[in-house]
């Protein structure tokens, strides 16, 4: 075997476990059932009056990325629901890895069965890491646009990722970038530069219509540089999480699944006529 051939397996590993690192645990909480959400009988109120759908990030799935921060929503009466998507043929329990673009039909399609299910006309969609990235091609191309008003996005890689400077050896390793897209190409998608990204960032980050908010933390390992996170608009607001809390460490895990003051931030963006500060102290809201 040629030398790169041999680095180009562990290379390939590291890419995959750095993602991997999104959403640890996967198999030990695939199989446990949502608890209040998903429940097509919820019926949206009056004070929030939009049904909330979550988007998973890449290896994780409609219960475990969702398991802390979904029934936070419920308990301040929000129907919420949560898709799988990005499946790929003969992997179970990992989704999210599939062609970007073909997720964003699997989120299109789900949209409008949440829509029809609770009688909303507009949705409002929260995504992390990938999940904050794949909905802006819903949006922006499969007319997303009209069906949703509130777009949040925690940790998401909107323009791309460096895994922390690993995707620039990719260029040294010959066929590293097509083993990637034939393996995996939800990775492929999200590395910087790839043809997805151009595409989807090229005439402006936003669309009309839909209000952004883009919560990220300065500890992210795996969106890198964390700045690059953010988006570019009329209606887009950017927060760091340590400007709210500067002694907030979680990084791009911990950010979507269990930190409660990102939950805070959240819960504003999609109810801003009742926001509250968010700060350290949210921790216990």
């Amino acid at each position: 075997m040629l030398p790169w051939k041999r680095l180009l397996r562990p290379l390939t590993a590291l890419l995959l476990t750095a993602v991997v690192a999104v959403v640890p645990a996967a198999t030990a909480h695939a199989a446990a059932p949502s608890s209040g959400w998903n429940d097509y009988s919820c019926k949206p109120s009056a004070t929030h009056p939009r049904p909330v759908v979550l988007v998973h990030g890449t290896f994780a799935n409609s219960t475990d990325n969702w398991l802390a921060f979904a029934p936070y929503l419920v308990d301040r009466g929000y129907c919420v629901f949560s898709l799988d998507y990005g499946q790929l043929p003969g992997v179970p329990l990992f989704n999210a890895l599939g062609p970007i673009d073909k997720s964003a039909e699997q989120l299109q399609v789900f949209v409008d069965k949440v829509l029809a299910a609770t009688g909303a006309a507009k949705a409002d969609l929260v995504g992390h890491s990938q999940g904050g990235l794949m909905p802006r091609y819903y949006l922006k191309f499969l007319g997303g646009g009209a069906k949703v008003n509130t777009f949040v996005g925690i940790a998401p890689d909107n323009h791309g990722t460096t895994l922390d400077g690993l995707t620039n050896l990719l260029p040294y390793f010959p066929g590293a970038e097509d083993l990637l897209s034939a393996a995996t190409p939800a990775l492929a998608d999200q590395i910087v530069g790839s043809a997805f990204l151009t595409k989807l960032n090229a005439g402006g980050d936003t669309v009309p219509g839909v209000h952004y908010t883009v919560i990220a933390t300065k500890y992210d390992e795996v969106v890198t540089p964390y700045r690059s996170q953010f988006l570019t608009g009329s209606d887009v607001h950017n927060v760091l999480l340590q400007d709210l809390c500067p002694v907030d460490l979680s990084e791009h895990a911990a950010i979507g699944l269990l930190d409660r003051i990102a939950f805070h931030e959240a819960a504003n963006a999609l109810d801003p006529a009742h926001a509250t500060p968010t700060n350290c102290a949210s921790v216990f809201s």
